[in-house]
């Protein structure tokens, strides 16, 4: 079966395109690299051909809700009318784990694409998964210099490459709509996994928590974050990716 990917070239894309392949699968990239705009949809007609699942991990780089939500909308709008089109029978949603508990104007903006990708014309299912192992990194970056601020954040990471794995399996299967979150094997504050990162690399980093304000900041330290069921769990703890991932 060909299994489109959009946002295949991004984070979790490159490994859920891997994953297509070692299921037997043909893998279809879409991204604006490959001549996809999924904000205007041209070159979704010809990419989704002869397509039967399209898993959708597409990303945008914001915390603004307006600007999330204008990029998610229109995304999945344009993916699932073109995949009417196509003839596309499954279409998959990555989510976030908590995202209708947490009032941070980028989840509202995932929340949303959820509702409009189960409301639309394709039979659909959305999984959603706590963060990846390559969150902590990416938090890390955001703020350059001598001291790193995190916010104060429970957590239960996931390797993006076992999100990939499950997301590939759920594609090849029925729709459920809703599929149980999947969650990593343990659960962390951020600020301990961000003080082991600078200490495997050796740099030169203070690491200072901080609490967000309001609902947000609640949401992030008190659970909301973490799966409330049994469900799914990888097998990749932190300390294992961070020793595959040294550099």
């Amino acid at each position: 079966m060909k299994i489109a990917v959009a946002g295949g070239t991004g984070v979790v894309g490159r490994h859920v395109v891997e994953a297509v392949s070692a299921a037997g699968h043909e893998p279809v990239v879409v991204a604006r690299s490959r001549g996809v705009d999924l904000t205007s949809g041209a070159g979704l007609d010809d990419v989704l051909d002869g397509v039967g699942a399209v898993v959708d991990v597409s990303n945008v780089t914001t915390l603004s809700r307006r600007s999330a939500e204008r990029f998610f909308v229109r995304a999945s709008g344009n993916l699932l009318a073109a995949g009417r089109r196509a003839g596309v029978q499954h279409h998959v949603l990555l989510s976030i784990v908590g995202v209708d508990r947490c009032p941070l104007g980028y989840y509202r903006a995932k929340l949303r694409q959820e509702e409009e990708v189960l409301s639309g014309p394709l039979p659909a299912t959305v999984l959603r998964a706590t963060q990846f192992h390559e969150f902590v990194d990416q938090t890390l970056s955001r703020v350059p210099g001598p001291v790193a601020v995190v916010p104060r954040m429970r957590m239960q990471p996931v390797a993006a490459s076992e999100v990939a794995a499950h997301l590939v399996e759920v594609a090849a299967g029925e729709p459920q709509r809703r599929a149980a979150d999947l969650a990593g094997p343990e659960v962390h504050e951020i600020v301990d996994l961000a003080r082991q990162v600078t200490a495997a690399r050796g740099l030169r980093r203070r690491v200072l928590p901080v609490r967000m304000p309001g609902g947000a900041g609640r949401a992030m330290t008190d659970g909301s974050l973490l799966p409330t069921d049994d469900g799914p769990r990888g097998r990749v703890t932190f300390q294992e990716w961070l020793d595959g991932n040294l550099r």
